[in-house]
């Protein structure tokens, strides 16, 4: 039997143009499927962000020379924020003291100390966390921030909480619960219960420099913090 050697030829570049495409096609479907990755919502656990850090210093670096309000010009060190910029659970509090201002980080004093250690009943270290305040600069005196201070520094915060991405919020006293959830009913009334924040769960609690003042408030802030361990394990 003769076989005709130039139609074997056209069959087999048939064949070898067929598998060539069709690893062209497996290779595109790929690439697509390794770099087109969805963009995460504010709220659920942020897996596809990889510049977290990044964005974050860039926000910090551009707000060193800031002078919106008044408090620009009597601060000592800007304190923006710190610990993993990638947590599940962010702490809020209202705005630095005297050794924040001195140091340029947060919750270091009597009442920094404290929560650390609430955060290390809860399993955890500082740098498991992060930790920020609604003002970045020291009201003079340690007065309560002004509704103006607020309004100017506020969208920061929002900006920190944005590329976090947290499970849950813990705002620390009222200043930083009233401002987020943007109502004037008292901690006392809120604490104690999840709220929601742009999809975010928020548990209000009692600041604890207040806790320094009044001991026997601190089961109250355990029971708010074993409600946010639960969540964050869930």
């Amino acid at each position: 039997m003769l076989v005709d050697n130039s139609q074997l030829q056209k069959e087999l570049l048939s064949v070898v143009k067929a598998i060539k495409g069709q690893v062209i096609n497996q290779e595109s479907l790929s690439v697509g499927l390794e770099w087109k990755k969805p963009s995460p919502s504010v709220g659920k656990v942020n897996v596809f962000r990889q510049n977290n850090d990044e964005e974050l210093k860039n926000i910090h670096q551009g707000m060193k020379a800031c002078q919106l309000c008044p408090l620009g010009k009597t601060r000592k060190n800007l304190v923006f924020g710190e610990g993993n910029p990638y947590a599940q659970i962010v702490f809020v509090g209202e705005a630095p003291g005297a050794d924040e201002d001195e140091q340029g980080q947060p919750f270091v004093g009597r009442a920094g100390q404290l929560l650390t250690k609430i955060i290390e009943a809860m399993g955890l270290m500082r740098k498991d966390v992060y930790i920020c305040n609604i003002l970045k600069c020291r009201p003079p005196g340690n007065r309560n921030p002004l509704p103006n201070e607020i309004e100017l520094c506020e969208p920061f915060l929002k900006n920190q909480l944005q590329i976090i991405s947290p499970r849950v919020i813990c705002t620390l006293g009222k200043f930083a619960a009233q401002t987020l959830l943007k109502t004037e009913t008292p901690i006392t009334a809120l604490r104690g219960r999840f709220q929601s924040y742009e999809g975010i769960k928020l548990m209000p609690t009692y600041h604890p420099a207040y806790l320094l003042r009044n001991p026997s408030a601190k089961k109250f802030v355990w029971e708010d913090v074993k409600m946010i361990m639960k969540e964050v394990k869930a």
